[in-house]
């Protein structure tokens, strides 16, 4: 009975929601899905659980920037090509000769 009260609870909230939400708005939301999972302890801990490999994947990942750190990197390259310390892919290159190229 406890677990189709949550699934029922969950698809009334799941419909509801708007396609795009603001940050406040997830934070709240996450916040009211906590509250209501806090009365089962084993779905409290699934919850934990999930988050916790969430933010091991976030900070372990050495290839995640944020924008300003990819526009960045895109700028270094462009003037490090400019000043011809850079290489660029000859036409027609595959990404594979090209890395075969400069080793």
């Amino acid at each position: 009975m406890r677990v189709s009260f949550f699934l029922c609870n969950f698809a009334a909230n799941f419909v509801a929601k708007e396609v795009f939400m603001t940050a406040l708005q997830l934070n709240s939301d996450i916040y009211r899905n906590l509250a209501i999972l806090s009365s089962d302890e084993s779905m409290l801990r699934k919850a934990a659980k999930s988050l916790s490999r969430l933010v091991k994947q976030m900070t372990e990942d050495p290839t995640c920037m944020t924008k300003e750190e990819f526009y960045a990197k895109l700028d270094e390259a462009e003037d490090d090509i400019r000043q011809g310390k850079g290489i660029k892919m000859l036409p027609n290159e595959s990404l594979d000769d090209f890395l075969k190229r400069v080793g």
